[in-house]
């Protein structure tokens, strides 16, 4: 097939080379003319993805309208930020074909419209549900790039597109497996920024491991509440979107968002941890639009909002950890008790 990839960041880098390895014609697209000029001659993304070869065969240009012409798969893997303008860019350009199947590897939620990246993209591309397939999972660039095993999710409400997608991005180190739960894999993966960014504080404050394991243990259980609520399915969250996001992003060094919690919990502000990094840090602008999301769902979520307040309130660190810790008693899960006084199994 003929794909073309929007976003030449480390992602996206390693994406194109994924399906160039495949035997597919590939277009890297990049916002930065000087960066696309830069990486089409080296055939290295220096900034984004040093010491990675890009095939020669990778077509890295400047013209969106050149990338996505004859294209049957259109990747949109720009930061969260950037995707509605991007898809408004593509739509203008009339390149885009009417059958091209589009696929969102961008994790986050939008602020203000509080959408998933799937929503912005049917809306601006005018595309119905089906054609947009999600590509999120627990995946580092910087593993993937080096084919260290990875295995992640083509999540979509069409059956014959996830399995396309499947198909096209499937390699000895990279497995992908298909879900039809679109709402609780972009969830999952957005949501869980937010708790690695927590996990980073706890980082630069110097707690332990058991701490760890308990703000990963009760994110989850937060991501899944809000993802409920709103109709995903339950087990999407044990799987590889869900458990399997979080934990990579909470505890892998490639984490930027764990790096930037961790800067925060050594005492740096948010804007002075977001100085000293190349790359986005999602879970800044996605905390923002959780934290709506809960209000509006009526779901409790303690450590994101605590992640708010301490990103943007310049609330303690230390102070927010020992509130959270202090919250009133309850059950882990609710109805367990009870069902077991009324003599329910185990």
């Amino acid at each position: 097939m003929r794909a073309a990839v929007l976003g030449a960041g480390s992602w996206g880098t390693t994406l194109a080379i994924v399906l160039s390895e495949n035997g597919h014609d590939v277009a890297l697209w990049e916002f930065d003319p000087a960066l696309a000029t830069n990486v089409a001659r080296d055939r290295e993304n220096k900034t984004f993805l040093p010491g990675i070869v890009i095939p020669s065969g990778i077509q890295v240009t400047n013209d969106l309208a050149l990338a996505i012409r004859g294209a049957e798969l259109v990747l949109f893997v720009v930061p969260s930020h950037a995707t509605r303008q991007t898809a408004r860019t593509v739509a203008t350009t009339g390149a885009l074909e009417r059958t091209a199947l589009i696929v969102c590897a961008t994790k986050g939620l939008e602020e203000g419209t509080l959408a998933r990246m799937s929503e912005v993209l049917e809306g601006e591309l005018g595309v119905a549900s089906g054609r947009v397939v999600c590509l999120l999972g627990p995946s580092h660039a910087e593993e993937v790039s080096r084919r260290v095993p990875t295995s992640i999710v083509a999540a979509g409400s069409d059956a014959a597109a996830c399995a396309t997608v499947q198909e096209a991005f499937v390699r000895p180190y990279f497995r992908v497996y298909t879900n039809d739960d679109v709402v609780g894999v972009e969830l999952a993966t957005s949501l869980k920024n937010s708790i690695a960014i927590a996990a980073g504080i706890l980082d630069g404050l110097g707690f332990g491991d058991n701490t760890k394991a308990a703000l990963v243990t009760r994110g989850l259980a937060e991501i899944t509440r809000l993802g409920v609520s709103m109709g995903a399915a339950p087990e999407t969250f044990s799987g590889l979107a869900g458990v399997g996001d979080l934990v990579v992003t909470c505890l892998s060094r490639h984490s930027r968002n764990r790096h930037l919690g961790e800067a925060v919990g050594r005492g740096e502000t948010l804007e002075q941890a977001l100085s000293g990094m190349v790359m986005v840090a999602e879970g800044v602008r996605t905390t923002r639009a959780a934290v709506e999301l809960g209000r509006r769902h009526r779901v409790e979520l303690p450590i994101i909002e605590m992640v708010h307040r301490v990103l943007f309130d310049k609330h303690d660190p230390r102070a927010a950890v020992t509130e959270l810790m202090m919250r009133p008693p309850r059950a882990e899960s609710r109805g367990v008790i009870s069902e077991r006084a009324r003599g329910g199994r185990e």
